[in-house]
């Protein structure tokens, strides 16, 4: 065996190559750490451990290590020389893994984050060790290290250790969100390759895919069976079957017939195939609150479990707000077939756009699977807001419940004091029927002192009662009295577009309003617009919304629609505003183009809403309706 201090490490580069590319091949630490990892990994390592240190980052695995004698150093230094030629190239020493380099750069990785990094390795007791500089002389001579110099921090046997002396780039302040960083770009974790991160005293062990990466999630789309273990994490929320089977979709691998061109320039067909997953999450809040963090809402491409690019969701987006929620990992394995030419960029942070296979790629994700997850994150978000009007209405009832046994206890005891008393002063001459009379008097009075108070500030204002068919004129309505400064959540409008106005899901309209508008001790009644109409007459439920309106004594007016002539319960007494209706567009003539001003502000005002001025109305009416002139 030769004295190591005899040994010469000569890398096959230019020397000037190492002072261009070194500070500026990787952008980003964790990049770095990757291609350093990923060595690791075909070096068939289990443990990888990734130190910091005051004065260093360390990168130590317990791979197959590198011996001077028989070669492997020599081959390591050898910068640009593609490792994977043939198929026997595919995979690890033993067929173990599929090999994940093939440039023969990713050993320059750590020269963007250190000017000098010691690479330490020991094979079979052979230890041996040299400084990787930015800065090498004209004979490519490296420094070696003596043996006193070779230390290793969690290896005893074979390994490689990467010291990165004073890095220019820094891990974050805790280890759990370097965990959480690594990875979003190392997917390729699990019981037999783990990674430890060692920060001080504190150290975490990767051994398996963030399980809270996916138990964020409440929509997810998984592809292809080798991924559908992940659905186990999934916890959407919802109990419901039906929900969940429309916020949990497992699909299977999509695969596309290509013809491409091999490395020797002959034409050959392949299956391009899409495994992984996408999903959206619950929520954003509370995520990257470090600058340096790589961002939540990302479609990262792998490719044998490396990745190749981080985020594609700037390339396939349309830059909309639900695309925040969006993340994914994808892998696409044909994109480092080792026939076919490469593809990846040097630096390992994206492809070759021109492509066909990322091309096909893009298309997919961009076409398919991008407008698959946003409609799952919104039946998402529309089974949340469904969840929260129905805890509401339960609020809302419980209130109610509580408050007639308040009231009840309230007048049973008054009126029994009351009685007593008054019987007291009567010395046993008092008329029978007196304790009734107390209790209906406080009956009457009761809204006095504002009883409901709580409950009431959680009902509907106004009721726009009116059928689908005359949705155009109930929208304008609408649209007004949100002009008025009403609050949406202050309305009901069954067809209305926003949500927050329609009754909540699985909820009886008629229901509503007896809990609420009917059968209470409130004082407050909901005020409802009428729009009327043939079409509406013939309309049993509507024709039953205004009888309701009736008997709850609900105040009302009238918005008609041309050729109709609203009918009793209905306040026919008072003048009514009338509309025309032409295909899908409202005309009005002059005055009743007033009028439809005139009553909106007047129940605006009625209601204690702060109105527009009449100019502002009638600018604002007149982008909805067509004015018609004599």
């Amino acid at each position: 065996m030769s004295d190591l201090n005899e040994r010469e490490y000569i890398i096959e580069i230019d020397p000037r190559i190492l002072e261009l590319l070194g500070p500026s091949l990787y952008t980003n630490i964790y990049y770095v750490l990757a291609e350093l990892i990923a060595n690791a990994y075909d070096a068939n390592a289990s443990n990888v451990y990734i130190i910091q240190e005051d004065d260093r980052i360390i990168v130590e695995d317990d791979g197959t290590g590198m011996s001077y004698e028989k070669g492997d150093i020599k081959k390591y230094l050898q910068v640009a020389v593609e490792t994977r030629t043939t198929r026997k190239d595919s995979y690890t020493a033993g067929k173990v893994r599929k090999r994940i380099g093939r440039k023969g750069v990713g050993k320059l990785a750590a020269l963007s984050v250190s000017e000098r990094v010691l690479v330490m390795t020991m094979k079979k007791g052979e230890k041996s060790g040299f400084v990787l500089s930015r800065h090498v002389g004209k004979d490519r001579k490296l420094e070696p290290l003596t043996e006193d110099k070779i230390e290793f921090r969690h290896i005893y046997t074979d390994g490689t250790s990467i010291v990165m002396t004073n890095p220019q780039y820094g891990l974050h302040k805790t280890a759990n969100a370097i965990k959480k960083n690594m990875l979003k770009i190392f997917p390729l974790i699990d019981s037999d390759f783990r990674i430890h991160i060692i920060r001080g005293k504190i150290e975490i062990l990767i051994d398996n895919f963030d399980k809270e990466m996916i138990k964020d999630l409440g929509g997810l789309i998984i592809l292809g069976k080798e991924y559908y273990h992940l659905s186990e994490l999934f916890d959407s929320g919802f109990v419901d079957k039906i929900k969940r089977s429309k916020l949990l979709i497992l699909d299977k691998v999509k695969t596309f017939p290509l013809s491409l061109k091999k490395k020797t320039g002959k034409q050959k067909e392949y299956n391009l195939q899409i495994k992984g997953w996408i999903g959206a999450y619950k929520s954003t809040r509370g995520r990257k609150s470090d600058p340096d963090d790589f961002p939540d809402n990302f479609i990262s491409l792998l490719s044998n479990g490396k990745l190749g690019e981080y985020n594609i969701l700037p390339i396939v987006g349309k830059n909309r707000l639900i695309e925040v929620f969006i993340v994914g990992q994808l892998h696409v394995d044909l994109f480092e077939e080792t026939e076919l030419p490469d593809m990846a960029l040097s630096n390992r942070q994206g492809y070759k756009t021109d492509d066909l296979r990322y091309q096909t790629v893009i298309s997919y994700v961009r076409d398919k699977l991008l407008p698959s997850i946003t409609d799952i994150r919104s039946t998402f978000a529309t089974y949340v807001k469904e969840e929260k009007n129905k805890g509401k209405l339960e609020r809302q009832k419980e209130d109610e419940r509580e408050l007639r046994k308040s009231i009840e206890r309230y007048k049973s005891i008054a009126s029994e004091q009351a009685t007593e008393k008054i019987a007291g002063k009567l010395r046993g001459k008092m008329p029978a029927g007196v304790r009734e009379i107390i209790e209906s008097e406080m009956n009457l009075f009761l809204p006095i002192v504002g009883i409901k108070r709580k409950v009431d500030s959680q009902k509907k204002r106004i009721l726009i009662c009116q059928i689908k068919k005359d949705k155009v004129l109930s929208d304008v309505i609408y649209k007004m009295l949100l002009f008025n400064n009403v609050p949406d959540a202050d309305i009901i409008y069954t067809n209305c577009d926003n949500e927050d106005c329609r009754i909540p899901n699985q909820m009886d309209i008629y229901e509503y309003l007896r809990n609420f508008f009917v059968e209470s001790y409130s004082d407050k009644k909901i005020f409802v617009i009428y729009v009327t109409s043939d079409d509406m007459a013939k309309k049993w439920g509507a024709v039953t919304e205004v009888g309701a309106g009736w008997i709850a004594r609900s105040k009302h007016d009238i918005f008609n629609i041309h050729a109709h002539r609203p009918q009793s319960p209905l306040d026919v007494r008072t003048e009514w505003q009338t509309s025309h209706k032409i295909s899908e567009n409202i005309v009005m003539d002059a005055v009743e183009f007033d009028k439809f001003i005139v009553k909106i502000r007047s129940i605006c005002s009625e209601l204690g809403y702060r109105t527009k001025d009449k100019k502002s109305n009638d600018r604002e009416l007149a982008r909805y309706v067509s004015i018609k002139t004599n």
